[in-house]
């Protein structure tokens, strides 16, 4: 149970810190779909990807005091940023992870915005489907958030990108 812990604990070191509940969910979804070991099953929901397993085992690590989640007003809603507490560190240390493109990953992820996130992580829910499927997914699924055609090809260039970046290293 705890090794599943750990892997997110890791996820949350690598990134430093994460600002927001969707970007944290966005990150895992991609980093699993780039073959990294995170076993929460994902479903399509109304912002993409979403994990209720990855929502509990969060709160789990709030609970346990190895994730630090500090909720913020923010006009109107509240924006929650999370951080690996000394405690959640020294858990890790005797936790041996093998995840050694993580961190690049994560961190190449962290500075992205949570639209162009969620963009990518629907291309990736799809990634199944031919190129043009995905695209009219995109179109029909995410028509509020006004996608151009250029972000979808950034994207895509994106998850090309990343998935270099893990093939080098």
């Amino acid at each position: 149970m705890l090794k599943d812990h750990a892997k997110l604990m890791s996820a949350f070191l690598a990134s430093g810190e994460v600002v927001g509940r969707k970007k944290l969910q966005k990150m895992i979804f991609i980093a699993k779909k780039l073959e990294f070991p995170f076993q929460e099953k994902f479903q399509f929901h109304f912002y993409g990807p979403y994990s209720e397993e990855l929502t509990l085992r969060v709160e789990e690590l709030c609970n346990m005091g190895f994730i630090s989640e500090v909720k913020e007003k923010k006009g109107g809603y509240y924006q929650y940023r999370y951080t690996v507490t000394k405690e959640g560190e020294d858990f890790l240390e005797i936790y041996e992870k093998d995840m050694p493109y993580l961190k690049d990953c994560l961190t190449d992820m962290n500075v992205q915005s949570a639209r162009f996130l969620e963009l990518v992580s629907t291309i990736l829910y799809f990634d199944n489907l031919p190129k043009e499927e995905v695209v009219e997914k995109v179109f029909t699924l995410k028509s509020k958030q006004k996608y151009t055609e250029e972000e979808i090809a950034e994207a895509f260039a994106y998850i090309e990108g990343l998935k270099t970046k893990k093939i080098v290293q």
